[in-house]
């Protein structure tokens, strides 16, 4: 079994990770924290998980993090990097569900999320977490920093597209993502622009001068083609509680004018467990992938023309979150990728 601790047990992503892990044959729950709810039974917080869940939750300095074999950090940015050296030091691999470990230049992550980063070398041995681009490195790492929730939709909704062996398909420079998001992407916390009243019956671009994704998801094309990319990147906050819904739209190259882009999508993704290309015409929707771990892409070609349209869903909350955290700490103890995140989408 996998000892695993979860440090910020409270929030949308930490219950989620609780829900996946109780049902998950290989983990034992050992530890989740809150500072603020320490002694509270979690299943009286979230009585979904009454008889699933027995732990009750401890306060950060009396829990044995460093007994575990798997540390999730499911918390504000800032908290994973704090802890991090004690706990590698330890021999407990960690995955940071925040930004801490994300971007690779400190100036870009203290610009973005205005704070310092207190370790910055660790930067160079951080994996970023999107197991469709790095597998591999993964499967090696002691540290992950996992992919946001918009930036795992719009880098593999561009992944065939701009890897070296497509070829010269698109422009990389006149990329534009335009994307949605249910009101959970912003977390469990009281804020105005997400009560019913201003959230519900309405809809709304923000973001737009620049988002703290933006630079994770360019840093992560660029190291998908190899060269440099740019893209407009715009999101929006729609009056549902789950699902991200990205439309990004992509310049076809004269040369490519000939190429079959459903084929190359559905090659680019035949082998992986948690994608699936939609036939041609299909335009999914998010509660298709609602409570799953999987993303369903349809690619379309308007006219017959020189602009590609690739529309991708998945719920915020599992692949843009908790369940890709799950994905990689499978990936890194040795076990089968999908273990423990079958489970199919509600619907309706």
């Amino acid at each position: 079994m996998i000892r695993i601790g979860i440090v910020g047990g409270t929030g949308y992503t930490g219950v989620e990770l609780l829900r996946l892990l109780a049902q998950h044959p290989q983990a034992q729950l050992c530890a989740i924290t809150s500072r603020k709810e320490a002694g509270m039974p979690v299943a009286q917080m979230y009585p979904s998980l009454r008889g699933r869940v027995s732990l009750a939750f401890c306060d950060p300095a009396d829990a044995a993090l460093g007994s575990c074999d798997v540390v999730f950090f499911a918390t504000p940015h800032g908290v994973a990097m704090a802890q991090a050296r004690e706990l590698l030091a330890a021999g407990v691999k960690l995955i940071d569900l925040a930004a801490d470990f994300r971007l690779k230049d400190t100036a870009e992550f203290e610009r973005w999320y205005k704070m310092p980063h207190s370790c910055p070398d660790l930067l160079a041995e951080a994996v970023y977490g999107l197991p469709e681009v790095n597998r591999e490195a993964i499967r090696k790492a002691r540290l992950i920093g996992l992919p946001g929730c918009y930036p795992t939709s719009v880098q593999l909704g561009l992944l065939p597209l701009l890897e070296p062996a497509a070829g010269d398909l698109i422009d990389p420079m006149t990329l534009i993502a335009d994307c949605k998001s249910g009101v959970s992407g912003a977390g469990r916390k009281a804020e105005v622009h997400t009560l019913l009243a201003e959230a519900g019956d309405n809809f709304k671009a923000y973001g737009v001068e620049g988002h703290r994704h933006l630079p994770e998801i360019v840093q992560g094309l660029r190291a998908i083609a190899g060269r440099p990319v740019e893209l407009a990147f715009t999101p929006h906050l729609v009056p549902m509680i789950r699902g991200i819904h990205s439309t990004i739209y992509a310049r076809i190259r004269p040369q490519a004018r000939n190429t079959d882009f459903q084929a190359l999508f559905e090659r680019r993704f035949a082998d992986e467990p948690f994608v699936d290309v939609m036939p041609p015409g299909s335009t999914p929707e998010t509660r298709s992938v609602r409570a799953s771990n999987m993303v369903r892409i349809a690619v379309h070609r308007p006219q017959g023309g020189d602009l590609l349209v690739i529309l991708v869903v998945e719920d915020n909350l599992v692949k843009g979150a908790s369940g890709q955290a799950v994905q990689v700490m499978n990936l890194i103890c040795g076990l089968p990728e999908t273990t423990g995140l079958t489970q199919l989408p509600v619907l309706p």
